[in-house]
């Protein structure tokens, strides 16, 4: 397979196209010399026979090499377009819809690479029969071919201005369709929750009102379309009506004969029915350029924190001095700020006010990326898994990681056991988003992924509070195996997982109110010691009074 730039195949393409162009005016030549000849010798005939077999296979690799460069383009688009996306910081996907991005990624790219090709295919043989046929009618009657250049600047500025307003209406239209496809996304993203509180019926609903905005948009653009179609039609047909007036009044005075007259009006055939194929052309290519500003905007877009990847020559600790194992806990009641610590750590956002430090460096000086896969291992409330094995899940977090590598990191989080019980073992599809795995089990198999790359910073946040007793209590144990020799931040709702830290840290408000032993704290009896006797004693609820 031949790797060539896509400007190689361009290139190659508009030569091809050329060509087949050139020999369909040489083959048309050789009919009309046939015609017009008595006697044809036996190798004029077999000349126009190899010029016909010509330009069949010259036709078919023009249509081949129009396709590669159609799907060339479309592919890198693709790919840079997703570069772009994965970029981008947590705060554009806050901001942003998945299901719209997804649109973007596909239909918009495909309606864009159909109005290329589209363009390509027809649209730019149209153009050079118009611009051929001018040139003809020049010589045939230079004062008609004025007449048509006066007139036409106006039907192209009226089209243009047309144009504009319906690139407006399929920009709005393919918008409507992101929409759509984001509610779908979410609606079936979400599935269990929608069938546990019985909102298909509503669901239904949102994506029904949705898709019938769309269909009355692009009705809109349609008839829009279909009027600018229209239009065109009538102005080209009113230029053939104005050229028989002003050739019949040439003919009158003496300044054309009939015969020129006849040639003038088939080259402006000729010309009406090329831009007719434009006019037709012109809906489809509104829908590619607007899906083409559509990608083209979110690749403009910069990331605030930029991922600068490759090699780093910082070391975060040096050999020789390496940091005691430290466990530090931050608990608060909801919405005191604890997942945004973690949040600031990982370099989701960068701190508005103040500066976080790590061993030193100011954590805005090193690169995310390299922060992220070298020195953080992160498990959260909630872990995602991808709908493949248990052993790539493992290994995501160091793709060149060996088989014996994941074994170890999986022993490390209690999850080998439950690994090896399963008939595929560590080849067993986990489905989407591990829906085949229980918490427990998926909790251990994001541990063994986070631990895969050996972090010297373990951030949890929360990791088990969304499991039962028992989970709880194997994740936890997977937990305490995980900390030792490693720098430990723990985000705890669940007092009792972080007594055995070496400072905890209370906050309330976005601010440390308290900081200490479990034992420190409990002894001052302030705000750590009363969550404790909340948890320990939640208050009863109050039956109502009749």
């Amino acid at each position: 397979m031949c790797h060539w730039p896509n400007w190689c195949w361009t290139t190659l393409m508009m030569a091809t196209f050329c060509t087949v162009n050139f020999c369909g005016f040489v083959v048309g030549q050789g009919f009309s010399e046939t015609v017009c000849v008595e006697h044809v010798h036996w190798y004029d005939s077999l000349r126009r026979l190899i010029k016909n077999y010509t330009l069949g296979i010259l036709t078919s690799g023009y249509i081949v090499l129009l396709s590669r460069v159609g799907e060339n383009v479309a592919a890198t688009m693709r790919k840079e377009l997703f570069v772009a996306l994965l970029r981008q910081d947590v705060a554009f996907f806050d901001a942003s819809k998945t299901g719209q991005l997804v649109s973007r990624l596909t239909t918009d790219i495909q309606d864009f690479k159909s109005s290329f090709k589209l363009v390509i295919a027809q649209g730019l043989r149209s153009a050079t029969q118009t611009l051929g046929c001018l040139v003809s009618l020049y010589f045939v009657s230079p004062k008609l071919t004025g007449l048509l250049v006066v007139v036409m600047p106006v039907l192209v500025g009226t089209g243009a201005l047309l144009g504009s307003s319906l690139r407006k209406l399929s920009r709005t239209a393919q918008e409507q369709v992101a929409k759509a496809t984001g509610v779908a996304d979410e609606a079936l993203g979400n599935v269990r929750t929608v069938k546990a509180f019985a909102m298909e019926d509503k669901e239904i609903l949102t994506f029904s009102i949705e898709v019938d905005k769309c269909s009355h948009v692009n009705q809109v653009l349609g008839l829009g379309i279909g009027v600018f179609q229209g239009l065109s039609n009538l102005a080209l047909n009113c230029i053939v009506l104005g050229t028989i007036y002003a050739g019949g009044s040439l003919i009158m005075r003496e300044e054309m004969c009939a015969g020129d007259l006849m040639s003038f009006l088939v080259a402006s055939q000729t010309i009406q029915r090329s831009l007719g194929s434009i006019s037709i052309l012109f809906g489809q290519v509104v829908r590619g350029l607007s899906a083409g500003a559509r990608v083209l905007e979110l690749m403009m877009v910069q990331p605030t924190i930029p991922l600068r990847g490759g090699a780093l020559e910082l070391k975060l600790l040096p050999p020789s001095s390496v940091l005691p194992s430290r466990r530090l806990a931050i608990v608060g009641q909801s919405g005191a700020g604890k997942s945004t610590i973690a949040a600031l750590l990982e370099r989701f956002y960068d701190p508005e006010v103040g500066v976080i430090k790590l061993d030193g460096y100011d954590i805005r000086t090193l690169d995310p990326s390299w922060l992220r896969s070298h020195v953080i291992g992160f498990i959260n409330q909630e872990p995602v898994l991808f709908g493949t094995n248990i052993m790539e899940n493992i290994r995501f977090a160091s793709p060149e990681a060996t088989d014996e590598e994941v074994y170890e990191a999986a022993r490390q989080a209690n999850a080998d056991g439950f690994i090896r019980s399963f008939p595929d073992g560590y080849n067993t599809i986990v489905g989407e988003r591990g829906a085949s795995l229980s918490g427990g089990q998926k909790q251990r198999v994001a541990i063994a992924r986070a631990l895969i790359k050996n972090p010297r910073l373990l951030i949890l946040d929360e990791a088990t509070s969304a499991l039962d007793t028992e989970s709880e209590r194997v994740v936890q144990e997977a937990l305490d195996h995980a900390k030792k020799g490693r720098t430990v931040l723990v985000i705890a709702h669940r007092l009792s997982t972080i007594r055995a830290a070496d400072v905890i840290c209370v906050l309330d408000n976005g601010q440390i109110k308290e900081a200490g032993t479990h034992v420190e704290l409990m002894q001052r009896g302030g705000l750590y010691a009363e969550l404790i006797r909340r948890q320990s004693n939640p208050q009863p609820l109050n039956p109502d009074t009749k």
